[in-house]
């Protein structure tokens, strides 16, 4: 496992990425020393192509957004740390977030701000019974970044979104499923396996095809139904080439589980 400035990464011989924030005693915030590292994660791991990405954290807060701290010492140079920070931290979760691999983040507690917008950019998202979700954001006085109010408005609609923004309330992590904002909740002794669980399964698959279902979803809301199709279309057509469509025909058509290899 690498690990740089309270962030860790490795990719696993199964080809699961795991990015892991490790600063509790700092509730996991995100700042000035964090941001190049988890940048060096993000670029590290997709590199190597994973078959699935694993957002985890340590501690008992998952990430409680900005470092507040660095916020107070910046003083009247607030403005210049945030561009700091945000300037070499997007491109990178970008790149993170647009992945053609499935994402599950793991939100093993308390969860604000920018953490927000790392927690929901998942495709699969699994949280504690623990966990609360506060953006945060009304009660300092500032507005949404890395995300946060994008994921938010795209599992639980925009108008509900704005809500819980401009409120700022703790969101407790039944209301959250209620939502749609995360996809599971699990008690925390029980997280770490159900995770893993998911993961095990989303790697079994065939790579071609979650990448082109997300990319679906991804593209799908902003073309008219005639690109639509059209984009379907093709990635049916580089799905059809691959090795792992024949293995996944002959095995259904044999009743036998596929042995997809992403070839």
């Amino acid at each position: 496992m690498n690990n740089m400035n309270g962030i860790e990464w490795n990719l696993d011989s199964l080809g699961v990425g795991r990015i892991v924030l490790n600063r509790p005693e700092n509730n996991n915030a995100l700042g000035s020393s964090s941001a190049p590292a988890l940048v060096r994660a993000i670029d590290e791991v997709l590199a190597g192509q994973p078959r699935v990405i694993a957002i985890e954290a340590r501690g008992a807060i998952f990430c409680a957004g900005g470092d507040i701290r660095e916020f107070v010492k910046a003083g009247d140079r607030l403005a210049e740390l945030v561009d700091e920070i945000l300037d070499q931290l997007l491109p990178a979760y970008l790149k993170l977030a647009q992945a053609t691999c499935p994402i599950v983040t793991v939100v093993n507690g308390p969860v604000g701000g920018a953490g927000v917008g790392l927690a929901l950019c998942g495709d699969f998202v699994l949280a504690s019974d623990t966990m609360k979700l506060r953006t945060g954001y009304a009660a300092i006085g500032l507005s949404p970044d890395v995300g946060a109010s994008y994921f938010l408005a795209r599992r639980i609609g925009s108008v509900r979104a704005q809500q819980w923004l401009m409120l700022s309330d703790a969101i407790d992590a039944q209301r959250c499923l209620a939502a749609g904002a995360v996809d599971q909740v699990h008690p925390a002794a029980q997280l770490d396996a159900a995770a893993q669980a998911l993961v095990k399964r989303l790697c079994a698959s065939a790579p071609a095809s979650l990448a082109a279902m997300k990319r679906l979803s991804l593209e799908g809301p902003s073309l008219s139904l005639q690109a639509y199709l059209s984009l379907e279309q093709q990635l049916l057509r580089a799905c059809a080439r691959t090795a792992d469509a024949r293995e996944g025909i002959t095995a259904f058509v044999g009743k036998r589980q596929a042995q997809f290899t992403g070839r």
